[in-house]
């Protein structure tokens, strides 16, 4: 599900496990624009790729939860 845009902060659930993410940092990579991931409660730290789309913003394999009340 796209955002207007990925911010600081924001959490996002991975699809495959259901594990709770939190964005903490974002950082243009000449072309390409990365989110840094943190699971919540956890250790984890992912590099993912913002997709840019028409609408705003995705990242591939995660959906956004600050929307509903899954997180």
């Amino acid at each position: 599900m796209p955002v207007k845009k990925i911010l600081l902060g924001q959490v996002w659930k991975k699809n495959d496990t259901g594990d709770n993410y939190l964005v903490t940092k974002l950082y243009a990579d000449l072309f390409s624009t990365f989110a840094m991931l943190r699971r919540v409660n956890g250790e984890d730290v992912l590099r993912i790729k913002v997709e840019k789309l028409a609408d705003g913003a995705d990242l591939k394999g995660f959906t956004y939860t600050q929307e509903s009340a899954d997180f």
